[in-house]
């Protein structure tokens, strides 16, 4: 059965993203190779993902076409937008707006006996656990703090609808999986 999870890095004060939202914070955390070989052993599972406009264009002002084809393949992508944004060459990317409901559909049959990834933002990963279509939240907590910027999960999911199932010492980072109940 397909999981649909929301794996990403946080500052200990629980931001994605500074207030220009950047990364360059944890890029600067010294990890020792240990958190790229988390990542490889997660994103082996995954078999569609999605991310908001501000992710995608992220990722575009800070890779390129070839880093994109190196780390994500031709894995089916959804990048929530309302505004034109440029595709990368070779990606297998699909530009939607609206409720997540219906692209969840297309993700799952995409996914295959795999797992979704929602990389970010967490106000889009908000909109999956709204929906209840959020299965797992893992965050991976960097030993930085940030004062500011773009939350982990911007709403509130009490803790009747969270279960820890997992805490993990990944080098200088502490992992956190909880399960999501509808």
């Amino acid at each position: 059965m397909t999981t649909t999870r929301y794996y990403t890095a946080t500052s200990l004060d629980g931001f994605i993203a500074d207030q220009d939202n950047s990364l360059t914070w944890l890029f600067e955390v010294e990890n020792g190779g240990e958190t790229d070989a988390d990542f490889a052993r997660f994103f082996a599972g995954i078999g569609a993902m999605c991310m908001g406009a501000t992710t995608y264009e992220w990722i575009l002002a800070n890779d390129s076409a070839e880093s994109w084809q190196s780390t994500y393949g031709d894995l089916p992508t959804w990048v929530f937008t309302h505004r034109d944004l440029p595709a990368v060459a070779g990606a297998n990317l699909r530009f939607v707006s609206g409720g997540v409901e219906p692209v969840h559909r297309e993700m799952t049959e995409a996914a295959g006996e795999k797992d979704i990834w929602i990389i970010g933002g967490g106000g889009l990963a908000g909109e999956f656990a709204d929906a209840g279509l959020l299965d797992e939240i893992i965050a991976t907590v960097a030993p930085v703090t940030l004062g500011a910027g773009a939350p982990l999960l911007p709403r509130r999911v009490l803790a009747e609808r969270m279960t820890l199932t997992k805490v993990e010492q990944i080098g200088r980072f502490a992992q956190l999986t909880y399960r999501l109940g509808r």
